[in-house]
């Protein structure tokens, strides 16, 4: 089927983009057609893209076997929105924001079931049975559909108390001087080119602990932005060298397999989610 809407647009450009995959995809696909049927297909140039001998027949097949393939799928097919969507995300991303995108779509679709694993673990979707991922980075899956939902940075906060009772913190240095909760025992702070090595009396693979004791005020903090702005828009807590960057600066990107016709409730939860992050007022 990738074939012959590459025989179609004679032009790997124009059939990625009408298909919604990458052009690489495409290619590689097309290279093991090729290769499974032992015969060159199209001949390649600089320029343009023509049909072989080989390949004006297999398009002339291929369109028929399109057809019928429509004929079944309108037979047999529903465009109801329903079933379970299996998702990967972030453990920060699943509880501040993935709970409720889970539950607005749930309302709007009651036939729908969600299975989330929410874990820092970074899973292959080609290889694991996701439907879709979300993932903090600043490259994402060459071999994915990647749509980049925001960007953060991250702030170090602690609370109003803590901050009244502790020596003041002007420069990134000063934060050796006090107590650092951290994540996974890291015992470094960036600031743009500057690296701060920090101590603390607790560390935690947990971002919620963490923030539940800057909340308590027993030290500082430095995480996702997203993951504290209510906490930030209440003054519950309160950013500290706000005039240095605290790197890394980091995307949140929705990801997911490059398939030629997904399934009806896939499209219609990556619609929702690209919509949720583009509104300016989360309900």
């Amino acid at each position: 089927m990738l074939f012959v809407k590459l025989a179609e647009d004679l032009s790997y450009t124009k059939a990625a983009a009408s298909l919604g995959i990458s052009k690489g995809h495409l290619s590689e696909q097309i290279k093991k057609l090729e290769q499974h049927l032992k015969a060159p297909l199209l001949q390649r140039t600089t320029r343009n893209v023509k049909l072989t001998q080989y390949g004006t027949q297999v398009f002339t097949e291929g369109k028929h076997l399109r057809t019928k393939l429509f004929d079944i799928e309108r037979s047999i097919s529903s465009e109801k929105i329903e079933g379970k969507l299996r998702l990967t995300a972030p453990r920060m991303f699943a509880q501040t924001f993935l709970i409720d995108i889970c539950t607005q779509f749930k309302s709007r679709y009651p036939d729908i079931q969600f299975e989330i694993d929410a874990s820092y673990h970074t899973h292959d979707l080609n290889e694991r049975d996701f439907d879709l991922g979300f993932r903090a980075t600043v490259k994402p899956p060459e071999d994915m559909i990647a749509a980049k939902l925001f960007s953060y940075d991250h702030p170090v906060v602690a609370a109003p108390h803590y901050l009244s009772t502790h020596p003041s913190i002007a420069v990134p240095s000063d934060v050796s001087e006090h107590q650092c909760l951290t994540m996974n025992a890291n015992s470094v702070w960036q600031f743009d080119e500057q690296k701060v090595p920090v101590t603390g009396w607790l560390s935690s693979n947990d971002n919620t602990l963490l923030k539940y004791h800057a909340l308590k005020g027993h030290g500082l903090i430095k995480v996702a932005s997203y993951f504290i702005q209510q906490e930030l828009q209440t003054g519950a807590l309160q950013q500290v060298l706000q005039q240095f960057t605290a790197q890394p600066k980091n995307h949140i990107y929705l990801f997911y397999p490059q398939l030629v016709y997904p399934a009806p409730k896939t499209k219609a939860f990556i619609a929702f989610v690209k919509h949720y992050f583009e509104s300016p007022v989360r309900n």
